[in-house]
């Protein structure tokens, strides 16, 4: 079964990406610099802001802000380029990755906060270190210890944190509620939507909710709407109910086989 295209749009995402059967992309310090300065070096060119990061020795987590909806030509030059580099050091041949990366839109604030936390902490659930801070590989050390890395620059946590040391060390310390993240994930399914050479247009979207009369009506333009490649987010937002509801709605209806949203 063919792949469905990725549609992106403008916004922060959670990256995850792990080596090939699991196996370790990372093994000494070089690597893990050499990860980072493709990353940094690549995100100013497809308009991409690095918030967050954290690389483990099998995989590795980002939250990266697209401006210019450059996410899937990143990921492909940052992804190759490593491998490029690890495969010729090690004198290997294959595929480093696992597949293609995967990727959770996220929709508010506090998904925003809580999938920062969860990232930042992985060295420390994962018995490392104990606090994120200590962890040599992620944004958090740099963070605390104002060590260089141009791309973190305009992460939010050095706004949110008004460039407080003591108070990026107390968000980094805070508590991470993985249930409700799983749930702020599965809620936020966008990245991988069918048809992606229709652009979805809101007005046609628009249009079409107007004429709605009774709430079946509603659920049907719903699902057809997430069927041409309009967002979750998107169909929340204009019909004015939340994600998880409107996920709920293309789950219980995703056999239906109505004609699409005309123009």
């Amino acid at each position: 079964m063919a792949r469905r295209p990725r549609i992106e749009m403008n916004g922060f995402y959670h990256v995850v990406n792990r080596g090939v059967e699991q196996r370790s992309v990372f093994l000494n310090d070089e690597d893990y610099n050499g990860f980072e300065e493709l990353m940094c070096h690549y995100a100013s060119a497809h308009g991409i802001v690095v918030h967050n990061y954290c690389l483990m020795d099998n995989h590795y987590h980002l939250l990266l802000e697209v401006t210019r909806n450059e996410l899937s030509r990143y990921m492909r030059q940052l992804n190759m380029n490593y491998a490029i580099y690890f495969n010729k050091k090690y004198n290997r041949v294959g595929h480093l990755w696992q597949g293609r990366y995967k990727s959770w839109y996220v929709t508010d604030e506090a998904y925003l906060h809580t999938v920062a936390l969860y990232i930042e902490q992985s060295p420390v659930k994962a018995g490392i270190v104990r606090y994120p801070e200590e962890y040599p590989h992620n944004s958090a050390y740099r963070l605390v210890h104002r060590s260089e890395s141009h791309c973190l620059d305009n992460s939010w946590v050095f706004e949110y944190c008004k460039q407080k040391v003591e108070r990026i060390r107390t968000f980094l310390h805070s508590a991470v509620d993985t249930q409700q993240l799983k749930e702020m994930r599965n809620s936020a399914s966008l990245v991988d939507a069918p048809d992606m050479e229709r652009k979805p247009d809101p007005e046609r979207l628009k249009g079409a909710l107007r004429s709605v009369r009774d709430k079946k009506e509603r659920n049907r333009v719903i699902v057809e709407a997430y069927a041409q490649g309009y967002s979750q987010h998107q169909i929340a937002k204009m019909v004015g109910i939340s994600q998880q509801a409107v996920c709920g709605i293309i789950k219980r209806n995703r056999s239906s086989g109505s004609p699409g949203i005309n123009a």
